[in-house]
């Protein structure tokens, strides 16, 4: 464990990072002794800076859903970050690259919620339930610190969450099989990646669950309204200024950005 002074100094230092758009040491260099519980409590602090400079929650995402990324970090579990209000795009928009540092895309789903939802023993079915719509997203993700990470610097660093844009159609979570919601993802006219949502967990409500539980441990949860990311289904793509991404899901239509 490490020092709260030692907490707050992390959390300026990624503030620091993502303003000047400069990485900065891995947290997990300069505090050898950081664990799990400090990672999330600098997410916690980084967050807390961010809102009081005006943005607001507007939800949550979640990362490491495959089992072939939890094995890469060394983890049994998922990891979580917090989606804020002036990170969220449309269908359509063109964003600045150089709002990030190493920005990479991920296909995912995002569930908004209908109602609210605690732990301690969600279960998928209690996610359906609670959940208004589903919508096809892309996460942009990046990173905050220089590589390779720990763990804790990911979760330290919000869960590398950059930036969301939210498109296609949206749907009723009983309307079509979630678990087999198809995507690619292409780059600039070529088709880069693919997936299928059945691989977050065996079904994208799953990682939510987990997540819930998760944050009922700390006395959270989920809002009504709030958006969730649940976990992507695809290898992570990188992107950079010039390039136009369309992300395919099908029935549930498209996504289509480009990076200026």
């Amino acid at each position: 464990m490490i020092t709260d002074k030692e907490r707050q100094e992390a959390a300026d230092a990624l503030l620091k990072a993502e303003v000047e758009r400069k990485p900065i040491v891995q947290p997990s260099k300069t505090y050898p002794n950081l664990e799990l519980e400090d990672a999330y409590k600098i997410q916690a602090l980084w967050a807390q800076a961010r809102i009081a400079k005006g943005a607001r929650i507007a939800g949550h995402k979640i990362g490491l859903t495959s089992r072939a990324m939890q094995i890469a970090s060394k983890m049994t579990e998922p990891d979580y970050g917090v989606i804020l209000d002036d990170a969220l795009f449309n269908d359509g928009a063109q964003i600045k690259a150089d709002l990030f540092i190493k920005p990479r895309l991920e296909v995912e789903l995002a569930f908004v919620m209908g109602e609210d939802l605690e732990g301690p023993s969600a279960r998928i079915y209690d996610v359906m339930r609670a959940t208004e719509f589903v919508v096809p997203a892309l996460e942009i993700i990046d990173y905050r610190t220089e590589v390779p990470r720990a763990i804790t610097d990911t979760i330290a660093d919000n869960a590398a969450f950059g930036a969301i844009v939210i498109g296609g159609r949206i749907v009723r979570p009983m309307d079509v099989d979630i678990r087999w919601v198809g995507a690619t993802l292409s780059k600039n006219g070529i088709i880069e990646e693919s997936g299928v949502s059945a691989a977050i967990m065996g079904h994208p409500a799953a990682g939510i669950a987990w997540l819930v539980n998760k944050l009922h441990a700390v006395g959270g949860g989920l809002k009504k309204g709030q958006i969730v990311l649940a976990g992507s289904f695809t290898r992570p793509v990188d992107i950079a200024k010039g390039d136009v991404i369309q992300a395919d899901y099908g029935p549930v239509g498209s996504i289509g950005v480009s990076f200026v």
